[in-house]
């Protein structure tokens, strides 16, 4: 990137309040966030790593946006995005020496795979809000954060589409909590995550911060919006987002 002016702050800004509200209520705003980048100029390896500042100012404003009403669980969500550090260590690592978009269709088939457990999975019926999972559901879902966060760290794109069914399907948690633990898991490892990129990668951090305030403002709203309007819009939402990047990554010149 050559240059960076008021229009391409404002640009990032905007595309980032969308992000970020796509991020807290469903997963894809990367997809959003990082070929703007690109565009602007930025390498597949900076572009990967500075979007890594906006996904962490997004997801600390969510955490307090879901605190102030009055949802937190601060026990297990610790205990969920301590399981996702390793693999995000790992995936950090390997994510600083991807470039090119050989990976659109690999994730575009996980989104596929995440709208088919969503819909058909046995376990579709709404939880009630005050559900706790059983034991083996707890076990179940920390195991599967290691892969969470495998993905969160060498690529953060879709990383919603696969955190969701863990929280919601394998841990049998209502859409609102597993929105509400989703937050906060991600804002955890993504400090390793960005951490590794810096000392890898040049991380460009007034760009990064100018798509901060976006997402920041986005997460805040998203938030507030999963919290007031519920589960059935959150699914609504989610899968109207899965459908249009599929068909983005799989059709898209």
């Amino acid at each position: 990137m050559v240059e960076f002016g008021l229009w391409q702050a404002a640009l990032l800004t905007a595309v980032g309040i969308v992000a970020g509200f796509l991020n807290v209520l469903a997963g894809g705003g990367s997809l959003l966030t990082v070929p703007v980048l690109v565009f602007l100029g930025l390498p597949g390896p900076v572009a990967n790593g500075t979007n890594r500042i906006a996904i962490l100012a997004q997801n600390l404003s969510a955490i307090t946006a879901f605190f102030r009403r009055g949802f937190s669980q601060f026990g297990l969500s610790l205990s969920l995005a301590a399981c996702a550090l390793p693999g995000a260590l790992v995936g950090a690592l390997l994510g600083t020496q991807l470039d090119g978009p050989w990976f659109n269709r690999i994730l575009a088939l996980v989104m596929i795979g995440v709208m088919l457990v969503m819909h058909f999975d046995k376990g579709s019926t709404e939880r009630p809000v005050d559900y706790q999972p059983t034991q083996a559901q707890l076990v179940r879902g920390h195991l599967l954060m290691v892969a969470v966060g495998f993905w969160g760290g060498f690529i953060q794109i879709g990383v919603g589409f696969l955190i969701m069914p863990v929280l919601n399907r394998a841990m049998g948690l209502d859409l609102v909590r597993t929105n509400m633990h989703k937050v906060f898991i991600v804002a955890v490892y993504t400090v390793v995550a960005l951490a590794v990129f810096a000392s890898r990668v040049e991380i460009l951090w007034v760009v990064g911060l100018a798509l901060a305030l976006g997402n920041a403002i986005g997460g805040y709203l998203g938030a507030h919006f999963s919290v007031s309007r519920g589960e059935k819009l959150i699914r609504l939402i989610l899968n109207l987002v899965l459908i249009a990047f599929i068909i983005k990554l799989l059709f898209a010149a």
